[in-house]
Parts: structure tokens; C-alpha cells; sequence
């Protein structure tokens, strides 16, 4: 059976500090920013995923998007060396945790750079945002470790938001998801859906059709359950002034030995 652990990591009382790049800076409130957490986590662990919180760090205020840290293939974790050079110390601890594990390890190196929100899996495809924080040398790496168990890799470009997850995931048939105006090629999937909301563009997959995703996207969610599936709302307004979705505050760890 699959393993079903999401790894994440609590906010930074800091986080009001984090980073910004394609939206204007407002005020964020760390004391709901963690509430929404905790209920975050809660929804995970509701349908049927075991949180395993690796260590806080308060001095980094985006830990918390842990996502980014590591890009997860199978059993082999991809530790990444974020765009933001103030990010970088963030993946020290969420290696240690995998390793304790059991997964397989291994690096971005300079000169490269990989942020794992710029990283769509669908089966066996990755694809990956070439932007801001993720540069073509650290699309070459990961294709290096990769590609000989079995993944193709195909880079998309991304120049209206943060990540390629802020634009674009995948429903459980594969169906790509996105919010059109921020999304540069839509062609470059197979099967395109175009939502209503720009927080909508993003669901985390739990099983049994569940589909994990923001409050602030009702039209999406009304959408997605006219199409059979169902979705699980969770407020993360605090995080989502930070650029942060649902997909960043976790990792979600399926290949594991139980």
C-alpha cells in the first residue's frame, strides 16, 4: 500500500517578513496565520494523512512552505537549492527528516536552482517552471537524477506568478487546472481546464476523489464538484498574502515503506 505521510512545518512568528515578489505587501496576522495552520494539518490528518512535522525554524519566516524545500520522485528526495538566497537554509532539516525516513537523497548544486513549487507531477511527468527562482541548470539536475528512474521532464515557462504551482496542479485524471491570465502556455498540457479564481488553480490531492484546496475559491469548488469531485475548504488568507497556497505548506509522501 502506498505510504500516506505529509510532511510539513510549523510558521515562523516571523512569517510576516516573508518574501513577496508578484504582489504587493499587507499586513499579516502570525497568530491566525498559525490557527489556519493548525487547521491545515487537521485536514490532512482527516482524511487519513499522518502529519510528520520536521523542525521549525523561527528565524526564516517562509519555512513554512515547505514544498520548496524538496521535490519527491518515488522514494528519492530531491533536495532543492532555492531561488531566494534567504530560503536556502530552510532544507538542512527537511533532508534530516526524509533521511530518518528511509528516502533516498540527493542535491541541487550551484550554479543551479529548483524551488519544488515550480514542480507539477502527473504520473511520470514532471513538469517544471523555468522563472524566477528556478533556473535552467537546476532543471538539467534534476533531470539527471530523475529521468534514469523512469520520469520525463519537460520545462514550461512561468513569468506571471511565483511558481508553476501558483498557476497551474492536476485533478486526480490528470486534468491540468489553471487560472488563465497567469498562465503562459496552457497548451503545453494535454488536457487543460481553465477556473473561475486565481486561488483555485490549486488542489492537493487526498484520495477518494478529495480535493484539498483554498476558501477563498467557492465558484472553483462549486465547479470541481460538479465534476464529481469533492472538495475540502481550508482558510489560508494569511499565507496566501505571502503567495503561499495549499499546495506549499505541505509534501506529500506516497512511495514510502510502510
Amino acid at each position: 500500500m502506498p505510504s500516506r505521510k505529509a510532511l510539513i512545518r510549523r510558521p515562523s512568528p516571523r512569517l510576516a517578513e516573508g518574501l513577496v515578489t508578484h504582489v504587493e505587501r499587507s499586513s499579516v496576522d502570525a497568530d491566525l496565520a498559525l490557527l489556519q495552520w493548525e487547521m491545515y494539518a487537521e485536514a490532512l490528518r482527516e482524511n487519513g494523512w499522518e502529519t510528520v512535522e520536521t523542525e521549525a525554524i523561527d528565524e526564516l519566516p517562509d519555512g513554512v512552505f515547505v514544498e520548496d524545500t524538496v521535490v519527491m520522485f518515488r522514494n528519492v528526495a530531491l533536495i532543492t537549492r532555492p531561488g531566494a538566497k534567504s530560503r536556502r537554509a530552510e532544507t538542512a532539516t527537511v533532508e534530516q527528516t526524509l533521511a530518518r525516513l528511509g528516502c533516498s537523497v540527493n542535491w541541487i548544486w550551484e550554479p543551479g536552482t529548483l524551488d519544488g513549487g515550480d514542480v507539477l507531477k502527473i504520473g511520470d511527468t514532471l513538469y517544471v517552471g523555468r522563472g524566477g527562482r528556478t533556473n535552467a541548470a537546476g532543471v538539467q539536475q534534476l533531470r539527471a537524477v530523475f529521468e534514469p528512474l523512469g520520469a520525463r521532464v519537460v520545462p514550461v515557462p512561468v513569468s506571471r506568478v511565483l511558481h508553476l504551482k501558483s498557476a497551474v496542479t492536476a485533478l486526480p485524471d490528470d486534468t491540468v487546472i489553471g487560472y488563465t491570465p497567469l498562465v503562459d502556455v496552457p497548451s503545453v498540457f494535454p488536457r487543460h481546464l481553465p477556473v473561475p479564481e486565481e486561488t483555485g488553480a490549486q488542489v492537493v490531492l487526498l484520495g477518494g476523489g478529495r480535493l484539498l484546496m483554498s476558501a477563498s475559491a467557492p465558484k472553483t469548488a462549486e465547479l470541481l464538484a460538479d465534476l464529481g469531485y469533492q472538495p475540502v475548504p481550508v482558510d489560508i488568507s494569511e499565507f496566501e498574502k505571502l503567495e503561499g497556497c495549499v499546495t506549499c505548506l505541505s509534501v506529500r509522501l506516497r512511495d514510502l515503506a510502510n
